[in-house]
C-alpha cells in the first residue's frame, strides 16, 4: 500500500527518534503511533535479560497514559542507521489484540530505506485474537466521505483483508482534522467480488458496479479478481443522533 503524509510522519519521528540513540545498549530502538486525532506517541526499548519491553509497546504503554485511544499508524526504527523495524511476534500479536485495525510500517523489499504499511491482521496469518482484549474498534474512511457519513447518507463499505464485525467502532477519516466519529457496525457479509451486484452494493439510480469497482480498486490497488470481500454496513450511534 502506498504512504500517506501522515504514515510518512509517524516513520520520520520514531526514525529521528532512532537517531538520537547508541549511547546506551539498553534502548537500540524507538517507535512512534498516532492516535485517531492525529497525535503521535513515542517510546524507546528497554533491552533486560528478564525480556524487557520492545519499543512499540512503550510506545502504546505511552499513548495510553496521554488517553489517546486506538492507534491507527505504528512505525518502529532501529539505531545506527538500520532504518525501519518490523515487529517482532510479541508486539505483533499485541498490536492485534488491543489495536486490531492499525497499520504497521514495514520495510519493502527493494531499494533500502524503502517502505510499506500493512493491515496488522495481514502480518499475523492464521491468527489467534484475545477474547477478552476487548478493543475499541475503528473504520476508515477516505476523507472525501466525512459528509456523506456524518449525515447518514452512507451507511455500507466494502472492505478487503480487514477483519471488521458487528458492533461499536469509530469512524476514522485518514489525514484530516476530523475527530473519530461513533457508529455501529449491522452486518458484515463476505461476497466474491464477481457477485457483487448493485442491490448488495445499495448503489442509487445512475450509479454502476463498474464505477464502484474502480474506486475500490484504486483504493485496495493489489486486490486480485477473485477476492473475497466483505460489504460492512453501518449507521451513526444513538450518541451522534
Amino acid at each position: 500500500m502506498d504512504l500517506s503524509d501522515s504514515e510518512l510522519q509517524v516513520i520520520d519521528v520514531a526514525e529521528s527518534l532512532a537517531a538520537t540513540l547508541g549511547a546506551d545498549e539498553n534502548h537500540t530502538v524507538a517507535a512512534a503511533v498516532m492516535d485517531t486525532h492525529g497525535h503521535i506517541h513515542t517510546g524507546v526499548n528497554v533491552h533486560h535479560f528478564t525480556g524487557g519491553p520492545c519499543a512499540e509497546l512503550v510506545a502504546i504503554g505511552n499513548a495510553a497514559a496521554a488517553g489517546a485511544g486506538p492507534l491507527v499508524t505504528i512505525a518502529a526504527a532501529g539505531d545506527g542507521g538500520r532504518g525501519l523495524l518490523s515487529p517482532c511476534g510479541r508486539c505483533r500479536q499485541i498490536i492485534l489484540d488491543l489495536h486490531p485495525d492499525a497499520l504497521v510500517a514495514v520495510p519493502r523489499s527493494g531499494p533500502a530505506g524503502s517502505a510499506t504499511i500493512a493491515p496488522i491482521s495481514v502480518l499475523v496469518p492464521h491468527y489467534y485474537r484475545q477474547p477478552d482484549s476487548a478493543p475499541q474498534r475503528l473504520l476508515r474512511f477516505h476523507p472525501r466521505y466525512y459528509e456523506a457519513t456524518t449525515s447518514g447518507r452512507k451507511s455500507l463499505t466494502v472492505r478487503w483483508k480487514e477483519s471488521h464485525s458487528p458492533g461499536p467502532a469509530l469512524a476514522y477519516f485518514e489525514n484530516t482534522q476530523h475527530g473519530p466519529v461513533p457508529v455501529d457496525i449491522t452486518s458484515v457479509n463476505t461476497h466474491r467480488l464477481s457477485e457483487l451486484t448493485p442491490q448488495i452494493l445499495q448503489l442509487q439510480t445512475g450509479s454502476s458496479t463498474e464505477g464502484y469497482m474502480t474506486n475500490l480498486r484504486n483504493h485496495y490497488p493489489t486486490m486480485p479478481e477473485d477476492a473475497d470481500v466483505d460489504v460492512v454496513t453501518f449507521r451513526l450511534s444513538a450518541v451522534n443522533i
